[in-house]
């Protein structure tokens, strides 16, 4: 049977080789495929069905991007792991909400899958990214445009030199160093702030 069918159904490590490869189709399937336990779950514990389709999309986010840079270790179903990640998600959302009180309602055994790291781990990379965003914001012109140019829209040297109206692409690098040395001092102080 050709995978390209509609009633073809991956296996886990098919899902995993697929996802890793962009097969679209097969990230879609796996979509489809738990979002009803998922849904499930959220509306059994205070939750309403939008945010469920929130919770399990940042859960599959989360499994699609461990996915995708190679970093995903499964020691158990793809279902398991999605069930781990998403209860994390909810409950951290319940806590936030101030709402949940109780016991949660739960119909799959909880079992450590290294989701709950996974999910640690990613929610530590977007605290950063958004740190960096905040430092980068206060760095001001035109360190910010310079650094930006340089290494997120990938501009040569030279071409920093000639936007900037520097005389020389040393000039421009120096200045470079200088704005980022004073970009990570804003990063760490914003960054030891956020973590206390």
């Amino acid at each position: 049977m050709a995978k390209a069918t509609a009633s073809y159904s991956y296996t886990d490590d098919e899902f995993v080789a697929a996802i890793r490869c962009g097969d679209d189709r097969a990230l879609a399937q796996l979509y489809r495929l738990h979002l009803p336990m998922i849904s499930h779950y959220v509306l059994q514990n205070s939750g309403t069905e939008d945010e469920a389709k929130d919770v399990y999309q940042e859960g599959i986010m989360v499994f699609y991007e461990k996915v995708r840079d190679g970093s995903l270790e499964l020691s158990c179903q793809i279902k398991t792991y999605l069930y781990a990640v998403c209860r994390r998600l909810w409950l951290k959302r319940l806590t936030e909400k101030t709402r949940f009180g109780g016991q949660l309602d739960d119909h799959e055994p909880y079992l450590e899958t290294g989701a709950e790291a996974d999910l640690i781990e990613a929610e530590e990379r977007d605290r950063r990214f958004a740190t960096m965003s905040e430092a980068l914001d206060l760095i001001g012109e035109p360190c910010r445009s310079l650094l930006e140019g340089f290494y997120l829209l990938d501009k040569s040297m030279q071409q920093l030199t000639a936007e900037f109206g520097y005389t020389n692409a040393d000039n421009a690098k120096n200045q470079k160093y200088k704005c980022l040395v004073r970009l990570k001092k804003l990063f760490f102080t914003n960054y030891q702030e956020s973590e206390s």
